[in-house]
């Protein structure tokens, strides 16, 4: 099976800075896509951000120019720097990723989720 972990969370003033991790463990072959998605109470899960095995990102207007989505193949981790927060921001973000347990098998894996809290 395959485990994805996240960490960094917490309770920031607007205009602050986060980094969360995510990471995964188990049975892995490789990693293709890796992406951070939010929910916020009382609204749809939306992507946030998403980065491919190749270092192709992808954002959501909302955090562009304020949140950074990268990667570290070799610990099969995905990292979400995340500068001038905003209240608005405030959600539980969850991370995703596409996992091969073999070259022709693949799996989409959620992590527990980790809350974001931004004060005003």
């Amino acid at each position: 099976q395959v485990q994805l972990v996240e960490s960094g969370g917490g309770l920031v003033q607007a205009g602050g800075s986060l980094r969360l991790s995510c990471a995964a463990s188990g049975n892995i072959f490789s990693i293709d896509s890796m992406g951070w998605y939010r929910q916020a109470p009382g609204k749809q899960r939306e992507l946030v951000a998403a980065i491919t095995s190749g270092g192709s990102t992808n954002y959501a207007d909302s955090v562009k120019g304020r949140f950074t989505i990268s990667r570290d193949n070799a610990k099969n981790t995905v990292y979400l720097q995340m500068n001038s927060l905003k209240p608005e921001d405030t959600a539980v973000y969850y991370c995703n990723a596409d996992v091969r347990r073999s070259s022709w098998r693949v799996g989409n894996y959620w992590g527990q989720g980790t809350q974001v809290i931004v004060s005003a």
